[in-house]
């Protein structure tokens, strides 16, 4: 009990950023499980009715493409404007609404235009058979389109209204994710011989909902406008600073996965699969960390007025010598698990138990770049916080090279485990670069 008392004492006296850190990234933690474990639930009522049929190989086509630009932007503006807000709060909050009101007008206006863009593009590509699918699934992708392209105006009000309920530290938007979820899952066991019709607009009608589920709590506390479609905010500049900035830095760092494509198709057939099934465990394991770590320190890192004294840093480089050594648990389990863990999601039908052992190599070779990630993923939420965009910048480029001088260094004698391990080098050296960088200044 003495021990119990210590602690506790220390607890509360200690800096408050640490408590409302650890409340935050636990809030998250759990919204994020549950969301995962929603999303299981969504892809197992896929498989039960679809299997590998040519409707799925449709949709995930279509899908992927117009969620690219999703992805990017959700990432930049969770990056840009959860600080920027964040200090409007404090030194202007009469310029909110404005400045709500103005962004919320040029995301409609953007996704309008990406989906145009896309339905003319993506169209042509299946019109004139350059998609690579066969005749049947190129079908049914083109029956798909309409209907997935309204992802992109639905995605970017998603993103923004959810950044938005970040920047206020509500983490309810992490829970919210999993709501198309839901009605893609209702939708395909609604019917009994479904073709593509339920997958689609199972997500459009997710889509719609989880646009509402953020419009509701955000109109409720008064921060909620009607579009504007001009740019008169003063705070634009500051946006537009830190927009571009990490449009590159997120552009370059995704482009890795790119490199690892071209290294893993020169290894022979199966190569690009035995990496992708590693990389489903370890996605789910890097996500899930990305998105406690950010949506728990970037609000508490972006409230604080300045760090001249230096406070919120001594924070960030407490937080990320935590997440250090959680990384460093995390990967001693799943040394021990990988071959479990293979084997219990994947090792059926076609997939036998020499398959596991491979892919379990492969995500054994994939685990040490968690610490590093862990740690990063802190100091990025700091940088971030600061305003310091170049920082993201550079980091790109260095992730970018790192990834290709550890494939260079490691594939010759390790093969496509030495392309897993070469993450590692990527994060470490970004955890140092940020941490020298940081320190320095």
């Amino acid at each position: 009990m003495n021990l119990l008392n210590v602690l506790g004492t220390r607890f509360r006296t200690a800096d408050p950023h640490h408590a409302a850190i650890l409340k935050g990234m636990l809030t998250v933690v759990l919204f994020t499980l549950l969301g995962k474990l929603m999303s299981a639930g969504k892809e197992m009522a896929v498989a039960y009715r679809y299997g590998l049929a040519a409707e799925v190989d449709a949709y995930q086509f279509i899908y992927n493409l117009v969620a690219w630009p999703i992805g990017i932007w959700t990432s930049v503006l969770t990056a840009v404007l959860v600080p920027l807000a964040a200090r409007m709060r404090m030194a202007e909050p009469e310029a909110m609404p404005r400045f709500r009101a103005e962004l919320f007008g040029f995301a409609l206006l953007l996704g309008l235009g990406l989906a145009v863009l896309a339905w003319a593009g993506i169209g042509a590509m299946l019109s004139l058979e350059r998609s690579g699918l066969p005749p049947h699934s190129a079908q049914l992708a083109q029956a798909a389109l309409p209907g997935l392209v309204l992802l992109l105006p639905l995605g970017l009000l998603i993103a923004l209204q959810s950044a938005w309920m970040l920047s206020a530290s509500r983490h309810l938007n992490t829970l919210l994710d999993s709501v198309p979820t839901i009605f893609i899952a209702a939708a395909v066991l609604a019917f009994a011989n479904p073709g593509i019709e339920p997958l689609v607009w199972g997500t459009v009608v997710g889509g719609v909902f989880h646009l509402i589920s953020l419009l509701v709590p955000n109109a409720r506390r008064g921060e909620l406008e009607p579009p504007a479609f001009g740019r008169t905010a003063p705070e634009w500049r500051a946006f537009w600073q830190g927009f571009g900035i990490m449009l590159a830095g997120q552009a370059l760092m995704s482009f890795t996965v790119i490199i690892d494509q071209f290294y893993a198709a020169r290894l022979g057939t199966g190569s690009i699969a035995t990496l992708g099934y590693a990389n489903r465990i370890l996605s789910l394991i890097l996500s899930l960390a990305a998105i406690a770590v950010s949506r728990a320190t970037l609000p508490v890192f972006s409230q604080s007025r300045s760090d001249q004294n230096g406070d919120v840093y001594r924070v960030a480089i407490h937080w990320a010598r935590l997440m250090f050594m959680a990384g460093i648990a995390a990967m001693l389990l799943g040394y021990v698990l990988a071959p479990a863990i293979i084997g219990l999601l994947f090792e059926r039908g076609q997939f036998g138990a020499d398959d596991t052992q491979v892919v379990a190599d492969v995500l054994r070779y994939g685990l040490p770049q968690l610490p590093f990630y862990f740690s990063s993923m802190v100091l990025v939420s700091y940088a971030l916080s600061q305003r310091r965009y170049m920082l993201i910048f550079w980091s790109g480029v260095i992730g970018c090279a790192g990834k290709v001088l550890g494939n260079i260094l490691l594939v010759p004698g390790l093969g496509i485990n030495g392309i897993a391990l070469a993450a590692m080098l990527v994060y470490g050296l970004n955890a140092a670069f940020f941490w020298l960088i940081l320190r320095r200044a």
